[in-house]
């Protein structure tokens, strides 16, 4: 196998369970801060994963500059739950 078909197998993977499962879990999170609504314990621990898991493939995003735009556009939606999420900490009710 050789390093080029090795990193499609992973960006497949990868790209399938961000569409099948991650996004759709970071839509209805978004939702939810946008509600006034406050992070659970397991909404945090899948934020955890999500961002240790970023840590681990940000080596193949800089070999291939295709995914970087839906990279960045991922960490703005991670982004704006957890400043959201953060803001509502601080909210009365």
């Amino acid at each position: 196998m050789t390093e080029s078909s090795k990193d499609l197998g992973i960006a497949t993977a990868l790209l399938t369970r961000f569409t099948t499962q991650r996004l759709p879990k970071a839509l209805a999170l978004k939702d939810k801060v946008d509600q006034g609504g406050k992070l659970d314990e397991w909404d945090i621990a899948f934020l955890r994963e999500v961002f240790a898991d970023a840590e681990q493939i940000m080596p193949q995003v800089d070999r291939h500059p295709e995914y970087q735009a839906l990279c960045a556009q991922a960490v703005s939606l991670y982004h704006d739950i957890t400043e959201r999420a953060l803001a509502n900490e601080h909210t009365p009710g």
